[in-house]
């Protein structure tokens, strides 16, 4: 039974963004309650109005755009009444921020001064809703590093954001807004494109730091085996309404809503592999039904038979002892191993996955296979030719043939240039007798195998297209030289279950039809197994278990690969 007096109380609240003269709706007469010490969850897609909502509570909405049309939040610890935070003045504001209420944004790097040392940051934090100086300030500030486990505390206190790594700088996150000690702290995306181990660590911390400091949690996400790992209680919004709530293991075992229905539907998971991913959109029309051909599942026997079909072939490339060092940071003469004397074999219409933590060294030994970074042992051989003997000069006729796929399409894409122009340009490089004409046949085939509209987007910049769209031109620019072996790094970690979907099945299909190689790293495990035939695992620079995908993830065998399966979260 929910208690009378809520923490926080959203009622009927509406919010629309003013474009020119007119409002656009982005938060629809949403109702939601969060009580003392409870975790809750905000699920649903990217501008489903998750983050509106956060930053609503705060108010840090900027106003116009964002109008609140109408509804009320109500805020009300323990013992106090409860009063509007929409009515406060910007005083009351400024002693709510942080203070009462704190807020862990998705990306820390964006969200931490880079000119500021990490203790100081957390310092100004505490001077501001602790009033604490002097030594009292420097021994709170290393206890709350001690706090959130960073390694090397003290030494951390002086260092800069750039210098951690992703999941201690969200940790310098954490120690931020829980220094105030706030009675509620909003995460919002706090794990998204950190490493599953990683992720799991964050995700226990911030359960620990609830229970010991007995604050409520509002955890925004789109990963429901996070929020079912743990939220109490989960809010599901879509296009900003609520599609349905309530208590998190009944709404993700019996899903009432359609698009929860479809959330759950578009993720592979374990002991789920169909041949294609039915995405929301499907499932919300009507079109997925568990019987239907596209999506019958395929069983563990038959996905090994068909991977052993495609190694009857010559590999198209293959590893041999691979080593790469680099120089340390300090400047002196010690040369760090970041690939270990890997060896592995890629055949034609083969997916290979890669898995491993940030620093394993699976994109060093990416590079290392495409003749981008050189090798200090061992040999890389393409199709017969050793890729780590031949010049510069040599390579360049074959970069055609391997091309890369990244995890941020927006920041590999030329700004500057229309899709048309970016599709056009290495067509031209690297097929330089087609004419005008050929060219832009090519260019339109393109688009429209990868679900690209040419007359409607075929002259917009990157800006104007949503992430799902940026990773589709980023698809097709790799497809338009005709490759054989593709590496996908990271390339649908960031996106929705929805988009994901999306891509996976695209990159599918794709091979299908042109019976590509593809290098599949991501360390979203159940996707990996997913698109794998076979799954390869590094850790610190070495290859540490290898196998059929299937069997990898049913019995792995190394301790690391056990700790990696272990830390991964289910869904339903």
């Amino acid at each position: 039974m929910e208690a009378k007096n809520p923490l926080l109380r959203i009622e009927n609240l509406s919010i629309s963004f003013q474009e020119g003269r007119e409002l656009r709706p982005v938060l629809k007469s949403l109702s939601l309650s969060i009580q003392p010490g409870e975790c809750s969850a905000l699920v649903g897609e990217s501008g489903s109005g998750k983050s509106v909502t956060a930053l609503s509570i705060l108010r840090l909405l900027s106003s116009p755009p964002a109008i609140y049309t109408q509804g009320s939040i109500y805020w009300s610890p323990e013992g106090q009444t409860a009063q509007d935070v929409l009515q406060w003045s910007p005083k009351e504001l400024l002693a709510f921020r942080g203070k009462q209420v704190a807020m862990i944004f998705q990306e820390p790097m964006s969200s931490l001064n880079p000119l500021m040392k990490c203790g100081e940051q957390v310092k100004e934090a505490l001077r501001i809703h602790r009033k604490l100086e002097g030594e009292a300030l420097n021994q709170e500030a290393l206890r709350w590093f001690e706090e959130v486990k960073l390694p090397r505390a003290k030494t951390l206190l002086q260092a800069y954001p750039h210098q951690l790594s992703g999941g201690q700088k969200q940790r310098v996150m954490i120690a931020m807004a829980m220094c105030g000690q706030p009675r509620l702290l909003i995460a919002d995306e706090p794990t998204t494109a950190l490493d599953v181990t990683v992720q799991h660590s964050i995700l226990s911390l911030m359960q620990q730091l609830q229970q010991t400091y007995g604050m409520a949690l509002l955890l925004i996400s789109h990963d429901l085996g996070v929020v079912r790992e743990v939220a109490q209680h989960m809010t599901v919004l879509y296009q900003g309404e609520k599609m349905e709530e309530g208590e998190t293991e009944q709404v993700l075992k019996n899903p009432k809503s359609p698009y929860t229905q479809a959330l759950l539907a578009s993720r592979p998971r374990a002991g789920w592999t169909p041949i294609r991913i039915p995405t929301v959109s499907e499932v919300m029309k009507g079109l997925y039904t568990p019987d239907n051909g596209i999506y019958l599942q395929r069983s563990s026997v038959e996905r090994k038979e068909q991977a052993l079909a495609v190694h009857t072939g010559t590999p198209v490339l293959v590893a041999n002892e691979v080593t790469v060092k680099y120089s340390s940071r300090s400047g002196n003469s010690t040369l760090l191993t970041a690939v270990d004397r890997v060896s592995l074999e890629i055949y034609p219409n083969e997916v290979v996955g890669l898995v491993g933590e940030s620093g394993s060294g699976k994109s060093t030994l990416c590079r290392a296979l495409i003749g981008l970074q050189p090798i200090v042992e061992g040999s890389v051989v393409w199709e017969g030719q050793k890729l780590n003997e031949m010049s510069e000069s040599q390579i360049r006729p074959l970069r055609s043939q391997f091309q890369l796929i990244f995890q941020d399409p927006y920041s590999a894409l030329n700004p500057r240039l229309t899709v048309r122009q970016m599709l056009t340009e290495p067509i031209q490089v690297h097929f330089p007798s087609l004419s005008s004409k050929e060219r832009k046949e090519r260019v339109e085939d393109l688009l429209l195998q990868t679900g690209m509209d040419p007359v409607q987007h075929g002259d917009r910049y990157p800006h104007e297209f949503s992430g799902g769209q940026r990773q589709r031109i980023v698809i097709a620019r790799a497809l338009s030289v005709r490759p054989k072996f593709i590496i996908c790094d990271e390339s649908v970690s960031a996106l929705d279950v929805s988009v994901q979907a999306q891509i996976l099945n695209l990159l599918n299909d794709l091979k299908a039809q042109y019976r590509f190689a593809i290098l599949f790293i991501s360390h979203d495990l159940e996707v990996v197994r997913y698109m794998s035939d076979r799954i390869l695992v590094m850790h610190q620079g070495k290859l540490v278990e290898s196998g059929w995908s299937d069997e990898i993830y049913a019995n792995p065998q190394h301790p690391y690969t056990q700790e990696l399966l272990h830390a991964l979260p289910v869904w339903a």
